[in-house]
């Protein structure tokens, strides 16, 4: 039997009948995710299954690191083939890292290809999915086509111009794409070297001189107005925790003015602005009806070395440790009690959090909008099976799973849609044992149905997005 076979991480009847029946081939809606928008409106063909599978992948070149393997072959210039060697040393050192498993499964659903990948079977993998990938079915679209993805949101600066999303939406693509709204340069005013450029390129964008606190917020609303027209309905903030020390618009305005001269904001001035910066766009998304996604607890670039010498998501940031309920309280509350708290999506990078985010979100609730406040799925580091299970249980024991919105790649590769799979198939397994055990009841229609939701319909309904 092959390693990734139809009952692949489906360990009991209940399981499998859960998958085939009802989650199997349930469409993707991936709200969340990194894929080049150039990629899709161009439906880009891959020459080789370096730029399709380790071209850009920072959890790849961890793991070749660890393994021992040159940087030339991570992120230097080695040839497309010795980085895909170096990648095929690597593979049989990450049994029982969630990469063993992903590599796999990529190989099965994308090139129908059963054989493990090591040193050995390196060059047949090669050439057998090199000529796979000459294939129609094998472009960007043809790709999307495949796996059933009716909708893709991806992220986007409000400085970026979106043309390639206007040229998607005149085509008759039976995949839906829509930017999402993610302003993270806009808290940046401790870094007046990259505020300022930032801040230039999005008055050139809106066509305006923002010379002022509320020029800058009118621009923003300008192009969170842009966004909109093109279908988008989600933003999404990368943070470390929330900001919660809310100052006058006066003080933000003198802090604009200091970091507009060249004069880095302090600690205390940073926070100040970005929690007024993240009330606005709270309002923002509330006033239209969006759904706002929270990425936070990464703790990102922490090898100084080989940040000055590659750059940023190369595969040195890792699981932070701030304190996170006091200040996500406030920021949720502050919303509350001005009438502007959107739907929001809070996606913990932290496990130790779980259940403080999902008693958060509960406090929140508006009676109204099933789900208002998501405990997000396993994030980054915590995409894998265990840290799955650990959100599933969280969100089980202090909310509603029924109304959970499920899994999205959040990746940079046309590669990541069988992490679905991967979610759909611990999902019903962790429910199947459930029901195998009595702790559910013995009824299909039931379970199924909540499955059959989590895995498509719960996020349709929840974001609004046209698929």
């Amino acid at each position: 039997m092959s390693f990734i076979n139809d009952d692949f991480l489906l360990g009991n009847e209940h399981a499998r009948k859960l998958y085939h029946e009802y989650a199997e081939d349930e469409p993707i809606l991936d709200y969340h995710n990194h894929l080049p928008p150039e990629d899709v409106a161009g439906n880009r063909k891959f020459n080789d299954l370096f730029e399709i599978w380790l071209e850009g992948d920072h959890y790849k070149w961890r793991a070749m690191r660890c393994n021992g393997e040159a940087e030339d072959v991570c992120t230097g210039t080695a040839s497309p083939r010795d980085k895909f060697q170096a990648w095929a040393r690597t593979v049989p050192h990450t049994l029982r890292n969630p990469l063993y498993h992903w590599t796999h499964l990529e190989l099965k659903r994308y090139f129908d290809i059963d054989e493990l990948l090591n040193e050995d079977s390196a060059e047949r993998i090669w050439a057998q999915a090199n000529e796979k990938l000459q294939d129609d079915t094998m472009s960007a679209q043809g790709i999307l086509k495949s796996f059933k993805v009716k909708g893709l949101c991806t992220t986007d600066d409000p400085i970026d111009r979106l043309e390639h999303h206007q040229t998607h939406a005149a085509t008759t693509s039976s995949t839906k794409m829509y930017p999402t709204f993610r302003p993270d340069k806009a808290l940046a005013v401790h870094q007046p070297e990259v505020f300022n450029p930032w801040l230039e390129q999005l008055a050139e964008r809106c066509d305006c001189d923002i010379g002022s606190y509320n020029a800058l917020l009118d621009a923003l609303k300008q192009r969170h107005d842009d966004f909109h027209a093109l279908g988008a309905r989600v933003s999404d903030h990368g943070l470390s925790h929330c900001y919660a020390d809310f100052i006058s618009d006066a003080e933000a305005s003198a802090i604009f003015d200091k970091v507009r001269t060249g004069n880095p904001a302090s600690d205390s001035e940073q926070r100040n602005f970005a929690s007024n910066l993240m009330l606005y766009f709270g309002q923002l998304d509330a006033e239209k009806g969006w759904t706002k996604q929270l990425h936070l607890g990464a703790r990102r670039n922490n090898n100084t070395r080989k940040f000055k010498e590659i750059g940023p998501d190369t595969g040195f940031d890792s699981i932070g440790d701030w304190p996170q309920t006091d200040a996500l309280a406030h920021y949720l509350d502050r919303l509350e009690q001005e009438n502007c708290l959107p739907k929001i999506v809070l996606y913990n990078l932290n496990p130790n959090w779980n259940y403080s985010f999902g008693t958060m979100l509960g406090n929140f609730m508006d009676g109204k909008t099933p789900g208002k406040i998501q405990l997000g799925s396993g994030w980054w580091f915590l995409d894998q099976r265990e840290a799955m299970e650990w959100q599933i249980n969280a969100l089980s024991n202090l909310g509603l799973l029924s109304r959970f919105i499920g899994m999205l790649t959040d990746s940079r590769s046309f590669m990541s849609f069988s992490r679905h799979e991967y979610f759909r198939r611990t999902l019903c397994d962790l429910l199947g044992r459930d029901m195998a055990s009595g702790e559910l009841p013995d009824d299909m229609e039931l379970v199924g149905a909540m499955v059959k939701n989590i895995c498509y319909q719960n996020a349709v309904t929840f974001t609004g997005l046209a698929v």
